[in-house]
C-alpha cells in the first residue's frame, strides 16, 4: 500500500490531463492520452496493491518494470515536446503585436 500511495498522483494528475483535453476539445491529444491511461488504471482497478514486495527482486519482473519505466519515460518525454510545439504554434498564429500575449511576455 505504501508504493500505491507514491504512484497514485502520476496516476490521477494524467486522469485530470485527460479531463481537461476532452473539455478543451483536444481529440488528437486526447486520443494519444488515453491507452497510456488505460494501461496505468489497470493494475489499480485489478488488485489491491501495486507490487508485490516477495516478487519485485524477481528478475524477469524487475526487467519488466524497468522496461515499463523507460516507456513511460519516452511517452512522456515526447508528449512534453509535443505540447511545447503546440505552445509556440499558438503563440506564432496570435502574433507577437497582440495585447494579450505582449502583456504576458514583458511581465
Amino acid at each position: 500500500m505504501v508504493l500505491l500511495v507514491l504512484v497514485l498522483p502520476e496516476y490521477l494528475i494524467h486522469f485530470f490531463f485527460c479531463v481537461m483535453f476532452l473539455c478543451a476539445a483536444e481529440w488528437l491529444t486526447l486520443f494519444l492520452n488515453l491507452p497510456l491511461l488505460a494501461y496505468v488504471s489497470r493494475p489499480v482497478m485489478s488488485c489491491p496493491g501495486l507490487y508485490d514486495p516477495t516478487t519485485i527482486m524477481n528478475a524477469d519482473i524487475l526487467a519488466y518494470c524497468q522496461k515499463e519505466g523507460w516507456c513511460k519515460l519516452a511517452f512522456y518525454l515526447l508528449s512534453f515536446f509535443y505540447y511545447l510545439y503546440g505552445i509556440i504554434l499558438r503563440i506564432a498564429s496570435i502574433g507577437i503585436n497582440d495585447e494579450r500575449i505582449a502583456h504576458f511576455i514583458y511581465i
